[in-house]
Order: structure tokens, then C-alpha cells, then sequence
């Protein structure tokens, strides 16, 4: 079968491997969609922190159930179009006994840690297998970054009557800004590029402020609470200075979510925190009632998913797409592989 490798920075190819051979408690499947992640653009790029190169990349996709033990216990059967959870955590570390699977300490993400999913057929566990119960397989592969942003917006206890403010209006960004529009919440979005802004008004965010300095900034923030700051504030770039916005407009006594990864540090006075009385919450991968929970959201039609897809390129135009994504960062939101084509 055909894979897909970065094999170093700027440098994509597809080539031959072997099938993978199902054991007993996992399941075959057969690739059909998957999202390239801001992870993925940064192991292209060699900007991203846990990345060892060559790499089978990606975490994002959609699949139909080729093989699957009988009378499971999950119910999965051939022919299903499901998704799956890509973070293998150890079972063993004090976060795994303490139930907090998702930061695991040695956790394992498919396509970061470990080879990803960007092969034509790939075997996973059947207990990470989610059925997708008739969404179309294409936004099917975009429920794992949703799910990323909502574990997010869980972790910032957004409420209806919030007012949220996202840093960053990329994927995980505008994803986070529907996750907190489904709880009820009054939300803007942020960016330094005016055209990523115009996107996000599509998914029905109350408004925008162009991050174009921080003076502009931190005066926009003022205008739109009256100079009380925003209840909740999300990180969704990996930025010392996207950071230092969250900090800067989130209200006194109000909550600040990190999904963002970064490999920068920041100097800021620390003393704000204590000042503000904040609370900081960092944000890592999600968790399975994630999954099951907004493919239900999505199924019921009360989050656009699909319209986050902006681009679509067959799985053997990779190194086009990565090349493509990488020089158009204001243009593009979700780029997806058809393993079809």
C-alpha cells in the first residue's frame, strides 16, 4: 500500500509499505478523508516540538471498517464510517490512574510521537473507534480538531452568557469560537490577518479585532467590554505574544485557556495573574466523551463543521498540498486528503 512520509522539513513523498495485519482487538480500516493539523504544517515546516523525522504524519481522518472482531463490545462492524482517537496513553503514569488519560506524561499522538494515519489502510484499537452514525465521511475527519477546541472551551467552564474572546483564527481558533457559541456564549475572535477574520464571521461569531498591535489590540478589547475584559480568553496560536494578549484581556477573576503549542518562552510580569486573581487552565488533547459528544453536535446540526473545509487534494498530491497550505496560511483554514482519489 501507498504512505505518506515527511522525511524532513519542506520534504513530503509517498511511498511503499507494507499492509498492516489486524490482531485481535483492533480493527482494519480503510482511509478515506484526512485533515492535514496545525501539528502536521509545523512538522513540515520543523517548527513542531514533538516530531522526529521520517514520519508517517496525521491524527485527523475518516475510515470504513474493513475487518472487526464479531459481537464486539463497542458494535463495530464492517462497513461503518467511523473516526477515531489518536492519543495512546500509557494506562500506567500518575495522570492515567488518576483518570486524566488526555496528559497522559508519556503520551503517544499518532503522526507526532508515533507514525500517523496518512496510509491507505491503518489498524487501530477497536475501543478508540467511534462510529460516525451517518455524518459524510469528508467532515467526519475534522471531528478530531473540533474536539481539541471543545475540550478547550470544557476546560474554560464556558457558559451561556460569557463573553469569550479566541486568540488565533485558524482552525483550532475557529472551531473553539463555535464550540463556545454552542454553550451559549457571546464570542470574538482575534488574528493579525484581516482575511482570517472575514472567514470566521462565517461561522457566526459575534465579532472580530485585528490583532495588529498590541496597543490596538488591548484598546479594541477595552471598546468591546467596556473596559472590563473578556470572561474567557483562549490561546489557540502557541505564541509568547498571544499569550500575553489572553493575559492582558481576560477580566479580573476571569478564566484563560492554553491550547496553543509553542516552543518560545515568555518573559511578562507574573504578578498580573496574582493581580487579576486568573485562572489558567492549559488544554491538551481531548477525551472520548469529546468525540462522542460533537458527533452527536454535529450530526444535529447545531455546529457547522463542514464549512471549515477549504481545500481538498488527492492523498498522492501531498507535497503539493503541504507546499500549497504552508505559503497560504491566510487563505486556507482545513485542508483535507481524499485517500479516494
Amino acid at each position: 500500500m501507498k504512505a505518506m512520509f515527511i522525511d524532513a522539513p519542506g520534504k513530503v513523498t509517498i511511498r511503499d509499505v507494507e499492509m498492516p495485519v489486524r490482531k485481535k482487538g483492533e480493527v482494519l480500516l480503510k482511509l478515506l478523508y484526512g485533515g492535514i493539523c496545525g501539528s502536521d504544517l509545523g512538522s513540515y515546516r520543523g517548527t513542531f516540538a514533538y516530531f522526529d523525522y521520517p514520519r508517517i504524519p496525521g491524527h485527523e481522518f475518516s475510515a470504513e471498517v474493513i475487518e472487526a472482531d464479531e459481537d464486539n463490545a463497542w458494535g463495530i462492524k464492517p462497513g461503518m464510517i467511523v473516526t477515531c482517537n489518536p492519543y495512546f496513553n500509557c494506562g500506567h503514569c500518575y495522570s492515567c490512574q488518576n483518570g486524566i488519560v488526555n496528559a497522559c506524561m508519556d503520551n503517544q499522538t499518532m503522526g507526532c510521537q508515533m507514525d500517523g494515519a496518512f496510509c491507505q489502510y491503518i489498524t487501530m484499537p477497536i475501543e478508540r473507534v467511534y462510529d460516525g452514525k451517518g455524518m459524510e465521511p469528508k467532515t467526519l475527519a475534522a471531528i478530531e480538531p473540533f474536539c481539541i477546541s471543545y475540550h478547550g472551551v470544557c476546560r474554560g467552564n464556558v457558559k451561556e452568557g460569557d463573553r469569550v474572546l479566541v486568540v488565533g483564527a485558524g482552525t483550532i481558533g475557529v472551531l473553539a469560537a463555535v464550540a463556545a457559541k454552542s454553550k451559549g456564549a457571546s464570542v470574538y475572535v482575534s488574528d493579525v490577518l484581516s482575511g482570517k477574520l472575514e472567514a470566521a464571521k462565517k461561522f457566526g461569531v459575534d465579532g472580530t479585532i485585528l490583532n495588529d498591535s498590541p496597543e490596538n489590540f488591548l484598546k479594541s478589547v477595552n471598546e468591546v467590554t467596556d473596559g472590563d475584559g473578556f470572561d474567557v480568553t483562549i490561546e489557540a496560536v502557541g505564541l509568547p505574544s498571544t499569550f500575553q494578549n489572553c493575559i492582558d484581556a481576560c477580566c479580573f477573576g476571569g478564566r484563560l485557556v492554553l491550547i496553543g503549542v509553542g516552543k518560545k518562552n515568555l518573559d511578562f510580569n507574573f504578578t498580573l495573574i496574582q493581580k487579576k486573581e486568573l485562572n489558567i487552565f492549559g488544554s491538551r488533547n481531548a477525551l472520548k466523551k469529546d468525540f462522542l459528544e460533537l458527533i452527536d453536535l454535529v450530526n444535529a446540526g447545531k455546529a457547522p463543521l463542514d464549512k471549515i473545509i477549504t481545500n481538498v487534494y488527492p492523498f498522492d498530491e501531498a507535497a503539493k498540498a503541504f507546499e500549497d497550505f504552508s505559503n497560504s496560511p491566510g487563505d486556507m483554514l482545513k485542508v483535507i486528503f481524499d485517500f479516494s482519489a
